[in-house]
């Protein structure tokens, strides 16, 4: 019944009436793309008609012969009726039709007529029939051929833009693959100068990248390609471009002219040259050739791109680096073949096509196109010139001079990540020119520390973690006994009057009233066997401490349930406890201790609840028969002393410290102690490190120090 089908099908394409002839072969684009239906279909003879179509019809006709041809392509089959004849009539449509849906057929066709040679299971016996090369004699008798199919870009038809795309990286990968030396590079100018790059740029900014995200990687991945291979290519002046491009640098920078001189025969009759013709400009020597071996034949055109475009402000610079000293002359031609490096490194030009063809699995999600597509590469020429202009800024900025090229060379290198490497796939180029000429050097030395932090991490941060660990616990043991110490020697607190509900609201004026001295005062002391929290209110402030048996109320801190204070974790902090304060005579900072009782106990005042609680509660008894109460509040005079008691307390409850200082001294502490360790680090034990010198004390007296604190 199908081999029927495919007959009527097939007789139907060859009717004399149109419309009979549109709907057969508008009912063929959509079974022809199936290897078994199209073996039947050319058994059938069908080829010979849809060929004649392709040729001759117009209209809805014409576009549906011209999806059919493409989809029987697209399965290697039919490739015997592709000829110059079938290339001419495609190319033709593609200048000069202006309907899309046969332009989307036509350019589909010669999408599979140039990757014929790179996709065929088969191997041809025809290789210039498929190619770029088949395209050549078409292109020459339609030239405006590449002018069209760029145009083609900026279409609103996401499906013919993306077409247009497709058959520019087809044409791209068969130039770079099977062109040669001397035609490629015409062939990828050609397309830039009829602005391929700003087109392709603007799609890659666009929100329709979801429709255009497989030929736009292509072109990405191709863009690399091409950077690769022009970096491949050696400089060699025996070629006449490479030689025009040296010159043309030279020429550029305005050289001084050298006054002729008689020959003579002791000279060799040979022209005198400017002794530092090559150096003036930037290069190690006057054999500049062998300085672009790093970076082959693109460096040399990111310098020659620069000194064309700004060859005024290249002269300039070269003045203003003549009439300063030899030393701190910042070599242009090295700065430019440096940015030029650190660029082809930025952009991991030598990853793969392979590599990047994973992305294609991750283009579902949203924001991982944002992080697969990097627009910036196809603006490598202002790239590099930025980075050149921020390579000479830092250079003035910070007083470079010569043995400090490698490190501003660095500082550039972490401007570029932090400017490009940061930038959203939406932002503009002139943007990202700002933020390279703007970045102020005092926040780059930042990134640039916050990475040497995180390459010791990488090495060192296994053994780095353990041994913080390990000072990180001592830490809080030593600065345990050091709170805990405090209480046992005790402090004096002054009682402050509790607020009453019958004075009414706080308001703005008892803020600003001086409040009155306190009453009395509270000596609290830890007992030696640290179970016991005495104290005693005093009428004044003894200048001898009371001792234990001075203290006649005290608190069992197994009863304690909890300490609560109105200490600000971020206040002012102390570096150390022996710290003077002016103390207030008015704390607004309290410390409560809270403690459980037995509800059988009858409401008494503060010191009859305490002296009622000093008996000891067993830890095993139900908290659900006592009731939390507040056993004990004191009001530190200085946020060092609040510091002490609370986290004194809280540790001595087996708790974490909470405020500032507390935490700042544990730092101090371990700190100290990485660096104390550290210093049992041998030179010698650094695996890779570059063994150095030891000086000597020769010329040293005896009268010396240790900086401790740093300053």
């Amino acid at each position: 019944m199908e081999g029927v089908e495919v007959s009527t099908l097939v007789e139907r394409l060859g009717s004399d009436e149109d419309a009979v002839r549109k709907m057969a072969v508008f009912k063929l684009q959509s079974s022809i793309g199936d290897p078994s239906f199209a073996d039947v279909f050319i058994a059938e003879g069908g080829l010979t008609k849809l060929r004649y179509l392709t040729l001759n019809a117009t209209g809805n006709t014409l576009a549906y012969s011209l999806t059919s041809f493409s989809r029987l392509l697209e399965v290697d089959k039919g490739w015997e009726f592709v000829n110059q004849e079938l290339v001419k009539r495609v190319v033709e449509l593609v200048v000069t039709h202006p309907l899309v849906n046969i332009l989307r057929g036509a350019m589909s066709i010669l999408v599979a007529v140039v990757s014929h040679p790179h996709t065929s299971t088969t191997r041809t016996t025809q290789p210039h029939a498929f190619g770029f090369r088949a395209l050549r004699p078409a292109i020459a008798e339609y030239p405006q051929f590449l002018e069209m199919l760029v145009s083609r870009l900026s279409s609103a038809d996401h499906a013919l833009c993306t077409n247009a795309l497709q058959l520019i990286n087809s044409l791209m990968r068969d130039a770079i693959t099977n062109g040669a030396d001397h035609e490629w590079p015409k062939f990828i100018k050609r397309l830039q100068d009829l602005g391929v790059i700003r087109a392709v740029y603007g799609l890659m900014q666009g929100t329709a990248l979801q429709d255009l995200a497989h030929p736009l990687l292509e072109f990405q991945a191709l863009t690399k390609v091409l950077l690769r291979k022009w970096r491949d290519v050696p400089v060699e002046l025996e070629k006449p471009e490479h030689r025009r491009a040296l010159k043309g640098i030279h020429l550029a920078s305005n050289p001084e002219k050298v006054p002729e001189q008689p020959e003579n025969e002791e000279d060799g009759g040979k022209r005198k040259h400017n002794p530092v013709k090559w150096r003036r400009l930037g290069f190690e020597s006057e054999s500049p050739a062998w300085e672009f071996e790093s970076s082959g034949f693109l460096g040399m055109m990111d310098l020659a791109d620069f000194v064309r475009k700004h060859e005024d402000n290249f002269q300039k610079l070269l003045l203003e680096q003549s009439t300063q000293p030899l030393e701190e002359r910042c070599p242009i031609a090295r700065a430019s073949l440096s940015v030029t490096a650190i660029l082809y490194e930025h952009f991991e030009i030598e990853k793969s096509d392979l590599e990047d063809s994973k992305g294609y699995l991750a283009l579902d999600s949203r924001a991982s196109i944002d992080r697969i597509f990097r627009p910036m590469i196809l603006q490598w020429s202002k790239l590099h010139t930025a980075g050149l202009q921020a390579f000479l800024r830092l250079w003035k900025s910070t007083g470079a001079e010569s043995d400090d090229f490698s490190k501003v060379a660095e500082l550039v290198r972490i401007l570029l990540e932090a400017v490009v490497g940061g930038a959203s796939r939406t932002k503009e180029i002139q943007e990202i020119e700002e933020d390279l000429a703007s970045f102020e050097y005092q926040r780059l030395r930042e990134l640039q520390m916050e990475l040497l932090e995180l390459t010791h991490e990488d090495t060192w941060g296994h053994h780095l973690r353990q041994v913080r660990d390990e000072l990180n616990h001592e830490a809080l043991q030593f600065i345990k006994e050091q709170r805990i110490r405090c209480l046992l020697q005790g402090a004096w607190f002054p009682n402050t009057a509790p607020f009453k509900p019958e004075t009414g609201p706080v308001t703005k004026g008892d803020l600003n009233r001086v409040a009155p001295p306190p009453s009395t005062y509270r000596f609290v002391r830890l007992s030696h066997n640290r179970r016991w929290l005495h104290y005693a209110d005093f009428p004044t402030k003894a200048s001898n401490e009371p001792s234990l048996e001075e203290l006649p109320e005290k608190i069992d801190l197994t009863t304690v349930s909890s300490v609560v204070s109105n200490v600000s974790a971020s206040s002012s902090s102390i570096t150390s406890s022996t710290s003077t304060l002016t103390p207030s005579p008015i704390s607004t900072t309290r410390i409560t201790i809270h403690g459980y009782f037995l509800p059988p106990s009858s409401p008494h005042d503060s010191s009859s609840a305490h002296a009622s609680h000093s008996h000891s509660h067993s830890k095993s008894s139900s908290h659900s028969h006592r009731k939390e109460v507040p056993l004990l509040t004191l009001n530190p005079s200085t946020h060092t002393l609040a510091s002490e008691w609370l986290d004194g307390l809280l540790m001595l409850l087996n708790q974490q410290p909470i405020t500032s200082e507390t935490n700042k001294l544990l730092k101090i502490v371990a700190g100290y102690g990485l660096k104390i360790r550290l210093l049992n680090v041998r030179f010698e034990e650094l695996g890779g490190v570059e063994e150095r010198e030891v000086p000597g004390r020769e010329g040293v007296d005896e009268e010396y120090y240790y900086d401790v604190f740093g300053g």
